[in-house]
C-alpha cells in the first residue's frame, strides 16, 4: 500500500474529506488549518493512501512545527483539542505509520504526535501515551427547553436566571470590536492562570479564516464587558473553544448567559452537538461545571511515535513551566509580548 502526502491549503481534496468525513471535525478544517499557518508558520501536510487525482479515502493531517527553543515535531494538531486520524482500517494506519518512522529519522522530528478522540486503530500499536485529559459534549437533539430543565438547578438554572434579573446585555458578531473586547477579558484570565494570552494575530486569523462559523460572544453590564467566549461552527457540531471573564463579576452569571445563548443559537440552527473540549485530568472543577450542564465526559489519549525522550521536550516540561511564575505578576504589555513569542514555539 503506497502512502501519498499532500498539501491540505491547496489540495482541495481535503477540505472534501473532512466535510463528509464523520469523523472530520473544525480541528481537520481548512480555515483551522489556515489559521495555524498564517499566525504560526506551521506547514501542514497530510497523508494517505489515495492515489493523486482520485478522491480521499483516508488521511491523517499534520503541522511541522519547527523551533530552535523547543525542538521539531510532526503534531495532529497544534492547539487542536483533538484531532482524529481519518483512517478505518488497521492495514491503512501500518501503511502510514510506517512512512511516518521513516520521516521522522529523515527529518529529525523528535517525535510524532496523534490526538486522536476516540480509541481508533491508531492507538493499537506502534505508539505510546503521551498524556490523558477528558472531554466533554453536550447532546443538543433533546432540544433547548428539555435540556434546560436537566441543568443542575443550582449551579447552572439560578446562574442563567441570575443573569437575566441582572440584566446583562448579550451580543455576538466576528468583528474586530468583538474581538478587542474578548482579548482584553482573555488577558485578565490568562494573569489568572499565570499564562501568556494567545497573539491577537490569532483570533484575527481565525475570523477571516471562518467567517460566519466564528462567534465572538459578549456579556455585558451596563455597557462594560465581563465575559466572553469564541464559539467555532463545523457542519453540525458547536465548539466553544475559548472563554474569558472578569472575575469582580462572576456572580453575575455572564458565562452561564453565553453558555445557554449559545445552545439556544445551536439547537436553532441544526447542530446537534455541543463540544465544550478539553480539561485537565485533575481539574476536577472544571469537569463539574461542564457536566452540570448535561455534558458527557469521555478520556482521551494523545499519543506519540519516537525514540526517546529529547532535551528539548525536557526544556518544555521544566523550563517553559517556570515561565507561569514569571508571568503571573509581569505587567498586561509584558504578557501579550511573551504570548507573541511563546506559542509559536509551543504548538
Amino acid at each position: 500500500m503506497t502512502v501519498h502526502t499532500l498539501d491540505p491549503l491547496r489540495d482541495v481534496r481535503w477540505s472534501e474529506l473532512a466535510g463528509r468525513h464523520p469523523r472530520g471535525s473544525v480541528f481537520h478544517s481548512t480555515p483551522w488549518l489556515d489559521a495555524l499557518h498564517r499566525t504560526y508558520g506551521y506547514e501542514p501536510v497530510a497523508f494517505t493512501t489515495s492515489p493523486p487525482g482520485d478522491s480521499l479515502e483516508d488521511g491523517i493531517v499534520f503541522c511541522d512545527v519547527r523551533s530552535w527553543l523547543t525542538g521539531r515535531r510532526l503534531v495532529s494538531l497544534p492547539f487542536s483539542d483533538h484531532c482524529e486520524p481519518l483512517v478505518t482500517s488497521g492495514q491503512t494506519w501500518d501503511a502510514i505509520a510506517d512512512q511516518l518512522h521513516r520521516m521522522r529519522g529523515e527529518r529529525g522530528w523528535d517525535y510524532i504526535e496523534l490526538r486522536p478522540l476516540t480509541q481508533s486503530v491508531v492507538s493499537a500499536h506502534r505508539t505510546t501515551i503521551a498524556d490523558r485529559f477528558w472531554v466533554h459534549a453536550l447532546n443538543l437533539q433533546p432540544g433547548a427547553d428539555a435540556l434546560f430543565r436537566a441543568f443542575h438547578r443550582d449551579s447552572i438554572q439560578r446562574k442563567v436566571r441570575r443573569a437575566a434579573r441582572e440584566r446583562l446585555e448579550y451580543e455576538e458578531a466576528s468583528s474586530d470590536r468583538l474581538l478587542h473586547e474578548f482579548y482584553q477579558l482573555l488577558v485578565l484570565t490568562r494573569r489568572r492562570h499565570q499564562l501568556p494570552p494567545q497573539p491577537l494575530a490569532w483570533f484575527r486569523n481565525l475570523a477571516a479564516a471562518f467567517g460566519a462559523a466564528m462567534k465572538v460572544r459578549i456579556a455585558r453590564q451596563a455597557g462594560r464587558p465581563v465575559a466572553a467566549i469564541v464559539t467555532l461552527r463545523h457542519r453540525d457540531v458547536m465548539v466553544y473553544k475559548y472563554g474569558a471573564s472578569d472575575e469582580r463579576f462572576h456572580s453575575l452569571g455572564g458565562m452561564h448567559l453565553l453558555l445557554w445563548a449559545t445552545i439556544q443559537d445551536a439547537c436553532s440552527n441544526g447542530c446537534t452537538t455541543l463540544d465544550l473540549g478539553r480539561c485537565d485530568m485533575d481539574n476536577a472543577g472544571l469537569a463539574t461545571f461542564k457536566e452540570r450542564w448535561g455534558a458527557t465526559k469521555s478520556e482521551i489519549a494523545y499519543r506519540r511515535i519516537a525514540a526517546t525522550p529529547s532535551s528539548q521536550h525536557a526544556f518544555r516540561k521544566y523550563a517553559l513551566g517556570g515561565v507561569r511564575q514569571v508571568l503571573g505578576h509581569a505587567p498586561a504589555a509584558c504578557r501579550v509580548a511573551a504570548g507573541k513569542f511563546l506559542y509559536r514555539h509551543a504548538g
